[in-house]
């Protein structure tokens, strides 16, 4: 019975699992769809978190420090290349990196895309995006010979010698620059949400295995006489095997959360 009560708990914990999922789905739904406000300012650094302020649409005016871009191993519907991250120097002498979008490896040297390197006071308007630290999958940033996988702002503001730097950077909207490089607006927005799918999985391991031992205890008085003993007895054992595998890893999406939200 411990089993079934076990199954039945993981099922119910999917469901309030989906319940939090659906809420965080809407949350930033809002957050990208509203009125571009201005990016959290120094005095509130220490307090901006995945939960409460990735995905916000902000707008930050300021100066790109060209020579101090970051180029990122990037994969996205245009294929393999890299993100474009500049430095944007604010009125306040405070630094905001902008991430300003896609170029293939093609345009990767910034001297094929001098018409993109805008001069002068500017205005950018994207969504606040949490700091990489370290790299990507299986592959740590390499800041000496300039290899990055993954957009560590402190890592990177570093590697330029950057004072006062947001510890979040932004990503760029879809605002065309002069000569079509770099491509903003790739952001890819996506919460895996197959907690249904699991709980009815846990509700249906839970009901099996009920009914198992149902059948069992209605016929135990007959154990050594009917064949068919081993064969339940088998059965519930599977079920139980099976139902350990599936506590072990419920599925990635369990863990994720706004910076996967």
């Amino acid at each position: 019975m411990l089993g079934v009560v076990l199954l039945t708990a993981l099922g119910v914990w999917q469901v309030e699992r989906r319940t939090w999922k659906l809420a965080l789905i809407e949350r930033v739904e809002q957050r990208m769809h509203a009125a571009p406000i201005a990016p959290p300012p120094p005095s509130s650094w220490l307090a901006v978190t995945a939960a409460s302020d990735e995905y916000r649409r902000v707008t930050v005016r300021g100066t790109f420090l060209n020579a101090d871009e970051t180029l990122v191993q990037a994969v996205t519907t245009d294929g393999p290349g890299f993100w474009v991250l500049t430095p944007l120097q604010t009125a306040d002498g405070t630094t905001v990196l902008v991430n300003r979008g896609f170029v293939p490896p093609e345009r990767r040297d910034p001297a094929t895309r001098r018409d993109g390197e805008p001069q002068g006071t500017v205005s950018v308007t994207g969504l606040l995006r949490i700091s990489e630290p370290k790299g990507g999958f299986l592959r740590n940033n390499d800041p000496a010979s300039g290899r990055w996988y993954s957009r560590d702002v402190t890592a990177i503001a570093a590697s330029h010698g950057l004072s006062k730097v947001a510890p979040f950077f932004i990503d760029a909207d879809a605002t065309p620059n002069p000569g079509g490089t770099p491509v903003g607006g790739l952001t890819m927005v996506r919460f895996p949400n197959n907690h249904l799918i699991y709980a009815l999985t846990w509700f249906a391991l839970a009901f099996m295995l009920a009914g198992a031992l149902l059948r069992i205890i209605s016929g135990g008085g007959r154990a050594g006489a009917d064949p068919r003993w081993d064969s339940r007895r088998a059965a519930v054992r599977r079920l139980i095997g099976a139902a350990r595998n599936l506590s072990r890893d419920t599925g990635p999406d369990a863990r994720a959360h706004i910076g996967s939200a």
